[in-house]
């Protein structure tokens, strides 16, 4: 079965060759690597150039969802999957992801377990287990596994692409849309490895990503915005009770202040 990578990338020359090598070196005979490069000016094409097993452009688009759609348009693998340009996937999982494929035709969408690691790729921890389920993730959205999920072209070509107009939570809600189709088929093993850094789009943009969120789980019916609710007040709740606690013990201090200098 053949295997099409989808990578977006901008600017991510510390990171990208590691992505393209963990597709290159998977031993796996039949795949592609498309990468949809939005104009990089880092040395991103450079890397690139060094590869001539990739398909790959680089032009200015609208964004990462654009980009990803851009991929999914011109692959021609039976199996799917998209890579961010500094996640990476575990080393000899292709052949695994195909023979779960071939051996369950029942089978369109296929998850296994995720690897945290920061910027210099030390591990922070794994999730793990057949926890991504629809009605898991339709109440929590940390629960999707966006680099270690594969997906049959059949897939793609009932559910549609990305929606554009998102490009934070893309893929939580392009797999609650397959979710509502397709069951989640898990596999029992690392799949990819999630790199989780200052600089990474899903640590800096904390903000516009709960604004996404909120429309998305807002629209999968109508107990969708108390889902909402209990998952940002489950998920800050340390912040809250942090914030909470240093308002109080300010105020402590102002008073012993204000004692102390009337002695």
């Amino acid at each position: 079965m053949k295997i099409s990578i989808i990578t977006p990338s901008l600017n991510q020359a510390n990171f990208i060759e590691d992505a393209i090598l963990s597709v290159k070196n998977q031993g796996y005979p039949d795949f592609e690597h498309i990468v949809v490069d939005g104009g990089s000016t880092d040395g991103t094409t450079k890397i690139l150039k060094k590869y001539p097993h990739l398909k790959w452009i680089s032009e200015k688009d609208g964004g990462q969802s654009n980009a990803i759609n851009k991929g999914f348009r011109i692959a021609t693998g039976e199996i799917i999957a998209w890579l961010n340009s500094d996640d990476c996937y575990d080393k000899s999982i292709f052949g695994p992801v195909a023979a779960y494929f071939e051996k369950n035709a029942g089978c369109f969408f296929l998850y296994g377990d995720i690897t945290y690691v920061d910027e210099n790729g030390k591990t922070l921890h794994s999730i793990c287990g057949d926890q991504m389920t629809y009605t898991n993730i339709v109440k929590n959205p940390d629960l999707v596994r966006q680099p270690s999920c594969f997906w049959r072209k059949e897939v793609l070509q009932t559910i549609g692409f990305i929606n554009e107009n998102l490009h934070l939570v893309m893929d939580y809600d392009y797999f609650l849309r397959i979710g509502k189709r397709y069951e989640f088929c898990y596999l029992n093993r690392n799949v990819s490895y999630f790199r989780s850094y200052g600089g990474n789009k899903t640590s800096r943009l904390n903000r516009k990503q709960v604004h996404e969120l909120r429309t998305v789980m807002g629209n999968v019916d109508r107990r969708g915005w108390l889902r909402f609710y209990r998952f940002i007040l489950g998920r800050y709740a340390w912040g809250v009770k942090s914030w909470l606690r240093n308002r109080v013990l300010l105020k402590l201090l102002l008073v012993n202040h204000h004692v102390f200098a009337g002695i």
